[in-house]
């Protein structure tokens, strides 16, 4: 059976109700709820649990790892045991290190779970019972009451003050009341529901009956999880690094594959020749290759979620710190990130003799849960009077006594209470202007002093309640409704949601980084502009667009107003996700949400944020939770992002240029000579010490200047500045080549293979810098300690004796290493001037605008 939508329901009447589901007001039976699971199936959906070996996987997806496996079974089938043994060490330290840190998030993320319904109270069989909720089906009627998690889609037929907390499906701060009676037109977003009960809300006030009509994925809260699913994201950091590997690769191949056709057109090729020849070739190619790279990320990126669990947050994908500095765009609800997400008395406005504390006071005598010291408020407008009241007003509230009460619902838009104050009665009444001062003889609707607060208070999104009181006689509590006239209007109070005092500086500092900052809310457009002009993103109100406004637009009208519009209010969750894809066409966005509604927003987001207390679904389509919600958490996150970029890119750029300066320079000089300028051994063991200092790049200094921008990877930059500065490595490799060819195949070798490490490793003080090194910030004391002793030990291998049969070295003289010392210092000194050249020609940030 196909069920009517939640629309639909919304404007049925019970019995209609009762007749489309076939049940009745003492339930369902037990053989009719086994017929209808047959149908709907389990009132359950979710996220797949990650297990270990998902999280292990997962750090198997990834271009260069797959170029590492693929070496492993051919330097095996070549006899170079070595090589093999070397690059499974580099597999097993990235995995491991990506696992244990994922895995450990993942055990902790688990430890947050929350809006996790575990029984429910139906009608069965013409008996109450508590069942587990996933045995609901649609028809069941069920029970509410203060404090429940409504456990499926449910028409209201029955509410007693019913308030009820639609936060995670709305972003709406203050809870909305509910109603029975049949809407008269179709709703079409979640807050226009007034006799609908949604999953995962919180009863937050009263007591309820209602009739399931959606559950599990059929409900509101799993079409939201299924768009979830269903949306697929390349994040920024895996597209760079599939293009940088693609371009790496073609590269090599191309090259290695001419190198290789003029040996054997140039040199006779016997068949002993021809394996050296191969093994040589395959040697060169890994020698390109930035093995380390993997392991430099990883420890960069793990380095990273370890500094930002300082500051609460959890990381779930490692590789979401490097794409949380590449965003230029960050979309998040005010609620709890730029406000408090509690609701302050903001302003009184007394009228006749009252004074304003009178006001609060009275208004605090209307609510039912100011009179006990024990008791706490439990909506958001008690909860703000609770806060101003003094323990001496707690005090007389104690000796009086709310003898009944006719709570608020949105026809009435007001709440009534009869209350006895030792031996004298008064009514009390709160609620919207209009309608109190209908009722109140010493004031009119469109009274103009009124009026004017009014309207100063709206412009600032701020809400109003007017309160008003009689005395009464002890019979009008018979017949409140009847005794509710002649009131004295004593004043009114705003509340406002204010902001948190770090938003201003965050979104100040957010500017100062190249972010922009987009407000998507499901509150009204007075209270988000109101936020958005407070904060500086807006001028005026009127630069606010709702959802409904926006995709009623024309699809190139909205691609401009997505860019233009700083603050979107009333969007659901459809809109929300909508609106992200219409600015990833040029930007790269990161998004904050909380709600279940915000999941498919999370999901298809380069960087998906949400808070610990948000729900399941939000958290499992998340990058990254935090503990602690504050948008200068986020701007710390971003920050980091960019340092882990800045390393890595400085690791690639360090590697690329030395490693294709010495593949062309080898490359060449083996169709000069009869013998091979470095064997493949020695070729492995100069890529594995000139990395070995390189891992250490995550713990280096960055210049501040470097995270002034959005980082994204940009090939054709890493490309050129590599050819151009691997150019002049390949010039310094020939003068190696030139100075010690004389010397006989042992003697080349062997000074080339330190020469090599050599500028390598005083290179990466260089490239690690736009400006003159030694005006940069000082190298960390890891990447200094580790490159002093990789230096020491290139040029103390060839004195050892086990090193001339395992690598065929030779001993250098005093002359050639001075020699070497003397030649590195000249490239050291030639670098500087070419990248400062290049910097200034290229104006340094020439091919940044380039995205991949």
């Amino acid at each position: 059976m196909i069920l009517p939508s939640w629309q639909e329901f919304d404007q049925l009447s019970q019995k209609e109700i009762e007749n489309t589901l076939q049940t009745t007001d003492s339930g369902l039976s037990s053989p009719e709820v086994e017929k209808r699971r047959g149908v709907y199936g389990y009132n359950e959906f979710g996220a797949e649990m990650k297990r270990w070996y998902h999280v292990l996987l997962r750090q198997f997806k990834s271009p260069f790892i797959y170029i590492l496996l693929v070496i492993v079974p051919l330097s095996i089938f070549f006899g170079e045991y070595l090589d093999a043994i070397m690059v499974i060490i580099f597999i097993l330290i990235n995995v491991s290190l990506g696992f244990f840190q994922e895995f450990k998030s993942e055990k902790m993320l688990a430890l947050l779970s929350t809006y996790v319904v575990a029984r429910a109270r139906v009608h069965r069989d013409g008996k109450e019972v508590m069942l587990p909720s996933r045995e609901l089906v649609p028809g069941d009627l069920i029970l509410l009451e203060t404090g429940d998690i409504v456990p499926a889609d449910a028409r209201l037929i029955q509410a007693d003050g019913l308030n009820v907390n639609e936060s995670i499906l709305t972003g709406e701060s203050v809870s909305v009341s509910k109603e029975i009676d049949p809407a008269s037109t179709k709703p079409i977003d979640v807050y226009e529901a007034r006799n609908i009960l949604f999953s995962g809300t919180t009863i937050i006030e009263g007591r309820a009956e209602a009739i399931v009509i959606a559950i599990g994925k059929d409900s509101f809260i799993g079409s939201i999880a299924h768009l979830a699913a269903g949306t697929v994201r390349e994040s920024g950091f895996e597209k760079g690094i599939r293009r940088l590997s693609t371009f790496i690769l073609r590269l090599i191949f191309g090259t290695l594959a001419l190198v290789f056709l003029a040996n054997l057109l140039l040199k006779p090729a016997t068949g002993h020749r021809l394996a050296e020849l191969l093994i040589f070739s395959i040697a060169l190619a890994i020698s390109v290759i930035p093995e380390a790279l993997p392991v430099v990320t990883t420890f960069s990126l793990s380095r990273g979620a370890l500094r930002l669990a300082k500051k609460k947050v959890v990381v779930k994908r490692l590789s979401a710190i490097e794409d949380l500095g590449g965003i230029d765009i960050l979309c998040t609800d005010k609620t709890g990130t730029i406000t408090e997400n509690e609701l302050s008395v903001a302003e009184v406005f007394p009228l006749d003799a009252a004074t304003k504390h009178d006001v609060i006071l009275v208004a605090a005598q209307a609510s039912p849960f100011l009179y006990s010291k024990d008791k706490e408020p439990n909506n958001a407008f008690d909860c703000a009077l609770a806060r101003v009241i003094t323990e001496h007003d707690r005090t007389q509230l104690s000796h009086s006594e709310m003898v009944t009460e006719i709570p608020f619902d949105p026809v009435r838009r007001r709440n009534l209470v009869f209350v006895k104050n030792n031996n004298t009665f008064q009514i009390i009444t709160r609620g919207a202007f209009e309608e109190v001062a209908e009722l109140c003889t010493n004031i009119s609707p469109d009274d103009p002093g009124v009026a004017a607060w009014l309207k100063a208070e709206g412009e600032q999104g701020r809400r109003v309640i007017t309160v008003a009181l009689r005395q009464a006689k002890k019979t009008d509590r018979e017949d409140l409704r009847a005794a509710e006239h002649d009131l004295t209007c004593i004043g009114l109070i705003s509340f406002v949601d204010p902001l948190k005092p770090t938003s201003h500086a965050a979104i100040s500092e957010a500017k100062q980084l190249g972010i922009t900052v987009k407000i998507l809310t499901g509150d009204g457009p007075e209270v988000a502009g109101a936020i958005g002009k407070d904060v500086g993103l807006i001028e005026t109100i009127d630069d606010v667009i709702t959802g409904t406004k926006l995709f009623a637009l024309p699809p190139d009208e909205q691609s401009l107003a997505v860019e233009r519009h700083m603050v979107f209010a009333r969007v659901n969750p459809t809109e929300k996700y909508q609106i992200i894809k219409l600015l990833q066409s040029k930007h790269h966005v990161g998004f904050l949400g909380e709600g279940i509604n915000d999941a498919p927003a999370l999901k298809i987001a380069e960087v998906g944020l949400v808070v610990a207390e948000a729900s399941d679904v939000a958290r499992d389509a998340a990058d990254v939770v935090l503990l602690k919600k504050s948008l200068g958490v986020i701007i710390d996150g971003i920050r980091e992002g960019r340092i882990v970029f800045v390393n890595t890119v400085t690791y690639i750029k360090s590697t690329l240029a030395s490693n294709l300066g010495n593949f062309y320079a080898v490359a060449v000089a083996s169709l000069l000579i009869d013998f091979l300028p470095m064997l493949p051994l020695q070729i492995l063991l100069l890529n594995l010490l000139s990395d070995f200092p390189m891992i250490a790049i995550a713990t280096d200094r960055v210049d501040p200047r470097e995270l002034k921008k959005p980082k994204q990877y940009d090939i054709k930059e890493i490309a050129l500045i590599a050819t151009v500065l691997g150019l002049v490595s390949s010039l310094f490799d020939f003068i190696f080549f030139a100075y010690f060819k004389g010397g006989g195949a042992s003697s080349l070798q062997t000074n080339w293979f330190m020469g090599s490490i050599i500028t390598e490793l005083i290179f990466l003080f260089s490239i690690r810098t736009r400006g003159w090194s030694w005006q940069a910030r000082r190298p960390s004391s890891t990447i200094l300690a580790l490159s002093i002793i990789a230096i020491i030990v290139t040029i103390t291998i060839p004195l050892m004796p086990m090193s001339r049969s395992v690598f065929q070295f030779i001993a250098p003289t005093k002359e050639h290493y001075f020699v070497i010392f003397i030649i590195a210092a000249l490239y050291f000194i030639t670098t500087e001037v070419v990248k400062w050249g290049y910097y200034r020609w290229f104006n340094g940030n020439r091919f940044i605008s380039r995205k991949v």
